[in-house]
C-alpha cells in the first residue's frame, strides 16, 4: 500500500519526520489517511527528542563516563514520563520492544509464577495446594488482539494452561463482566481484557472487571486459593482517551508506542514490580531492566525529553538517510521518542480527544447522507456503550462493495478494512465483527477508518466523495 500521507500541523515539521500532505485539494495526488488505529507518524516533537539523544547520549547506560551517566538519566527521565501518563509509579515501568513481547511476558510470567507457586506448596511442611498438579486457566475475550490470544490458544494446545474466550455482547459489544466471574476457576490466575477494541472502538469495563475480581480475590485468600491478575492491553486506548492506572485497577498494563505518535516499540506497567505483581523474564542477559528485561538500552528512542534545538532538526534528514539503516533506526528509536510522545499525551489528551470525536462524528454523519441510512451500517456503534473518539467501523451495503474491494478503487482514501494483521484475508469478513454479532455479509464490506488528531473536516469530505465514485465504479462494472 502506498505511503500515508498525514496533514500538515501547525508548527511545521522536519523533512524527515512525517509525510505532509501533498497537492491541492483538487490534485489527483491528493491523499488522506485514515488509518491511525494501524500506526501513527512520529510527532516532530519526538523526532527533535531523538536527534539529540543520538548526539549527547550515545554512551552505555551500565558505563560511569559522562555519556553514559547521560544515557542513564534519560532513562529515568523516560521512565517518570511514561509513568505520569498512565498515573503509575515509575519503578513500575519496563521497556519492552513493543505491544507483542509485553502481552506475551505478562502470559509467560503468570505461566511461570503459578508453577513456582505450586512448587513452593508441594515442599511446604508437607501441605499440597488444592490445585496441585493442575494448569493455570485464563480468562480472555473472543476479541483480542493475536499478541493475546494466539499466545494463550498456543498454551492451550501444547497442555501448558486452559483458556476460557468469553463472548461479548451482541447489545452492549463488551465482554460482560458477569461472563467473566462465571468462568473463574480455582485454577484462574489471569484475566486479560483489551481496554478498547481496535477494529470497532468499544471500549471494555475494564473498572468494573477489577473491581469485581479484587472483591473475589479476597473470598480466595481466605480459602487458600492465590488472587486473580488483571491484564489489560491499552495499545488502542493510550493517546485517544484519558487512561488511569489507579482508575482502572489493574495488574498489568500493556504500552505500545506507535499508536500515540512514537515509535514502534513499547512498555510494560506491573503494580508494584516483583513486590505485589510478579514478573518473570523471557530473556537473560546483562541484568538492564532490574532483571526482567535485559539487553544494553536503545537510549535514543527511550529519551524523549522534548529538547529543542534547530540544529538538530536541521541535520535530521542527513543523518537519517546516510548514517542509519531503517531496522537501527528503529532499534535507535525506542528510548528516545516514546517518552516524549507520552508527555504530549498527558499535556494535550482531552484536546487530542475532542478534536478526534468531532472528525469521527462528522465522518459518520456524512456518510449516512450521501450514501442513506438504510446504506450504511455502523458497525462500531452500540447504543450506550463508551467507544473510542477516532473509529468509525462501517458497511457500505451491496453485493460487489467488500471492503477491499472499495478501497482498490478509492483514490484519496488511505485506509484498512480491519486490523493490519488480518490484511490478507481477502473477502473473509473479520472474526472480530462476526463475534460481535454483524452479519456475515455485513461484516465482509466492512471499512474502519480511524483519524488522527490532525484530520479535518474537509478531508473528510474528500473521503466520502471518494468512496463515493469507488462505489459507483465497482456497481458500474460488469
Amino acid at each position: 500500500m502506498e505511503a500515508g500521507v498525514v496533514p500538515g500541523r501547525d508548527a511545521p515539521a522536519p523533512a524527515a519526520s512525517q509525510p505532509s500532505s501533498c497537492g491541492k485539494h483538487n490534485s489527483p495526488e491528493r491523499k488522506v489517511y485514515m488509518d491511525y488505529n494501524a500506526t501513527t507518524p512520529l510527532e516532530p516533537e519526538v523526532i527533535q527528542a531523538m536527534t539529540e539523544a543520538m548526539w549527547e547520549a550515545w554512551g552505555n547506560p551500565s558505563s560511569l563516563y559522562p555519556a553514559g551517566r547521560k544515557a542513564k538519566d534519560i532513562i529515568n527521565a523516560a521512565r517518570e514520563s511514561l509513568a505520569k501518563m498512565i498515573g503509575g509509579k515509575p519503578q513500575d515501568i519496563i521497556f519492552t520492544s513493543g505491544g507483542t513481547e509485553s502481552n506475551n511476558l505478562v502470559i509467560h510470567s503468570v505461566v511461570k509464577h503459578f508453577h513456582a507457586n505450586q512448587t513452593s506448596k508441594g515442599h511446604a511442611g508437607g501441605h499440597h495446594s488444592p490445585v496441585e498438579g493442575a494448569k493455570p486457566h485464563f480468562i480472555t475475550s473472543l476479541v483480542e488482539h493475536d499478541s493475546i490470544r494466539l499466545p494463550l490458544e498456543h498454551l492451550a494446545e501444547e497442555q501448558v494452561a486452559a483458556v476460557t474466550f468469553v463472548p461479548v455482547s451482541k447489545v452492549s459489544g463488551q465482554a460482560e463482566v458477569d461472563d467473566i466471574l462465571a468462568a473463574v476457576r480455582p485454577t484462574t490466575r489471569l484475566v486479560t481484557i483489551m481496554l478498547a477494541n481496535n477494529e470497532t472502538g468499544v471500549v471494555m469495563p475494564v473498572p468494573e472487571i477489577s473491581q469485581r475480581i479484587k472483591a473475589l480475590n479476597q473470598e480466595r485468600v481466605a480459602t487458600g486459593l492465590p488472587p486473580i491478575l488483571v491484564h489489560t492491553d491499552a495499545a488502542q486506548a493510550l493517546g485517544k482517551q484519558r487512561v488511569d492506572v489507579e482508575d482502572l485497577g489493574v495488574d498489568f498494563l500493556t504500552i505500545v508506542g506507535h499508536k500515540f505518535y512514537g515509535p514502534r516499540i513499547g512498555a510494560l506497567y506491573v503494580r508494584g514490580l516483583g513486590e505485589f505483581t510478579p514478573l518473570y523474564p523471557m530473556l537473560f542477559g546483562g541484568g538492564q531492566e532490574r532483571n526482567f528485561r535485559p539487553g544494553t538500552e536503545n537510549t535514543p528512542m527511550i529519551a524523549g525529553l522534548g529538547k529543542e534545538n534547530e540544529r538538530f532538526q536541521e541535520v535530521l534528514p542527513v543523518l537519517l538517510k546516510a548514517f542509519l539503516p531503517s531496522f537501527v533506526l528503529q532499534e535507535l528509536c525506542f528510548h528516545v521518542c516514546l517518552p516524549q510522545a507520552a508527555e504530549l499525551v498527558a499535556q494535550n489528551c482531552e484536546a487530542y480527544e475532542a478534536h478526534m470525536r468531532d472528525v469521527r462524528d462528522y465522518l459518520e454523519e456524512r456518510l449516512e447522507a450521501e450514501f442513506g441510512q438504510k446504506r450504511i451500517h455502523l458497525n462500531s456503534q452500540f447504543p450506550g456503550t463508551q467507544r473510542l473518539p477516532n473509529t468509525c467501523n462501517f458497511s457500505i451495503r451491496g453485493p460487489r462493495l467488500q471492503g477491499h474491494k472499495v478501497l482498490a478503487q478509492c483514490r484519496v482514501l488511505l485506509a484498512s478494512v480491519g486490523a493490519a494483521c488480518h490484511s490478507d484475508h481477502g473477502d473473509q469478513p473479520s472474526p472480530v465483527l462476526l463475534n460481535y454479532g454483524i452479519p456475515f455479509d455485513v461484516a465482509r464490506n466492512a471499512l474502519r477508518l480511524s483519524v488522527g488528531r490532525s484530520t479535518t473536516r474537509a478531508e473528510v469530505d474528500l473521503v466520502v466523495q471518494d468512496l463515493k465514485q469507488a462505489v459507483a465504479q465497482l456497481e458500474n462494472q460488469a
